[in-house]
């Protein structure tokens, strides 16, 4: 092993010992995790500079400081599938009429493709205002490599239909699909979840002393589950230190110059959306600076894992314990919005590559039509995107062929996704938290909420 390689280890090692004392035992994990956060961009920044002619030691560097990082995210992925499925079942026992789950489900569902249809129109007006174009961009060796290896996965999606789509949710194999076996495997666990919830919710009912002993089977599992993930949960700075590390090392100054307005028109029309779920908070009566404060960690942690669906454990428990939302609700907000209506993945980002494109086509960015129709279609092919880095990819292979436009520009924007998919990750989870204020889903009352539980209070 290279000494400059053992040097930066050192390094990294002191910087996870500081994390573990930093504080006291007093320390909330929230200021751990910023904690983390600042550090491994630090570090990051650090190898980029003094290693800028030798990427040879830095990869070798991450290959290992990757150990922490892909071990806190495989861990969290360990607990994913177990939880969704625990959660459903536990969400359609505790909601107790069939008829409740399908109102607060139909709610949460309607509520989170409104928003991508709104994130869609935003991204067409960001990049219509920063004037972006696919016109002048340069494919280099290594973008029609990536163009070509795109083409190849699109052509198993391209021909998929909404009836198509629609089939995939659907299970065959649960024990597959709680393996992760495919990119809609979280709703096909939801959905069976759902429908062993109500299999015994309608033997509960015919039977009073096997409804008992259900619930109380479910309760110690879901109990079990939830231990479980807070145990996890403690590791999340050191996660965080690793990840990020990776993130600002790893990112090629060049790509990013070349493309900055790209990147900024991308980061505005985030923040555009991140004031759309603020006011959606407001409107509702919702304290909205003591809303994102209690739900940081959860956006930091989405920002730097890049997943969604690793967010859904502490998701989840930040919407029970920190916001005071019923358990039902947070387990159904969570799971969906890890693969339904992501703002930022299935929003945003097919909607402007689809605008870039549209003048080179001789369609007009701005026609009314054309708008409609991208806004559509993107609301179709939100269903299902995985909830995972690289959803967002997923989702413009399908909208794109769906407008019928080609995909090469996904290829050539490839090298700067993690830059960007970072903060449209955590306005993904951002959204699928947003939807559960009480006054929009009418939610159960705040008997309801966990014992001890902090709600957001109104203003």
């Amino acid at each position: 092993m290279n000494v400059y390689v053992i040097i930066n280890l050192v390094v990294f090692t002191g910087l996870i010992v500081f994390l573990v004392r930093f504080g006291g035992a007093e320390t909330s994990l929230s200021r751990k995790i910023l904690a983390g956060l600042g550090l491994g961009i630090a570090f990051g920044l650090l190898l980029q500079f003094a290693y800028a002619g030798s990427s040879d030691v830095v990869q070798e560097t991450l290959t290992w400081t990757n150990v922490v990082g892909i071990g806190y995210i495989n861990l969290l992925r360990m607990v994913i599938m177990p939880l969704v499925l625990i959660m459903m079942i536990a969400a359609v026992i505790r909601m107790r009429e069939v008829a409740a789950l399908g109102k607060i489900g139909g709610s949460v569902i309607g509520i989170l493709i409104g928003m991508t249809m709104i994130a869609a129109f935003v991204g067409v007006l960001m990049a219509n205002v920063f004037g972006l174009s696919m016109d002048g961009m340069t494919e280099g060796a290594r973008e029609l490599a990536t163009a070509s290896a795109l083409e190849s996965r699109q052509e198993s999606i391209a021909d998929l239909g909404l009836a198509d789509m629609l089939i995939r949710f659907i299970p065959s194999n649960i024990f597959s699909d709680l393996t992760g076996s495919r990119p809609t495997s979280i709703i096909a666990v939801v959905i069976f979840g759902i429908l062993f919830g109500i299999a015994a919710l309608l033997v509960a009912k015919e039977n009073e002393e096997q409804g008992q002993m259900i619930v109380a089977f479910v309760e110690t599992t879901q109990a079990i589950v939830m231990k479980l993930v807070r145990m996890i949960m403690l590791l999340t700075p050191y996660g965080i230190l690793a990840l990020m590390t990776k993130v600002v090392a790893g990112s090629n100054g060049k790509d990013i110059l070349n493309l900055l307005t790209f990147i900024v028109a991308s980061y505005t029309a985030i923040a555009i959306m991140f004031g759309v779920h603020a006011l959606l908070l407001r409107l509702n009566g919702v304290a909205v600076a003591d809303y994102f404060k209690k739900v940081w960690p959860v956006l930091t942690f989405a920002f730097t894992s890049r997943s969604s669906a690793a967010t859904i454990p502490l998701n989840v428990e930040t919407q029970i314990d920190e916001l005071g939302v019923p358990q039902s609700i947070a387990n159904l907000s969570a799971t969906f919005g890890a693969t339904i209506g992501q703002n930022g993945c299935a929003g945003i980002y097919p909607a402007m590559l689809a605008t870039m494109i549209a003048p080179s086509m001789g369609i007009n960015p701005l026609d009314p039509a054309f708008m409609i129709s991208l806004i559509g279609i993107v609301a179709i092919s939100s269903f299902g995107v995985a909830g995972v880095g690289g959803g967002a990819t997923f989702a413009a292979l399908v909208v794109l062929p769906a407008m019928g436009f080609p995909i090469a520009l996904v290829a050539l924007l490839i090298s700067i996704e993690p830059l960007i998919d970072m903060a449209r990750t955590s306005l993904n989870v951002n959204g699928s938290m947003t939807v559960i204020t009480g006054r929009i889903l009418g939610s159960p009352s705040a008997a309801e909420a966990p014992e001890g539980a902090q709600t957001i209070a109104p203003e």
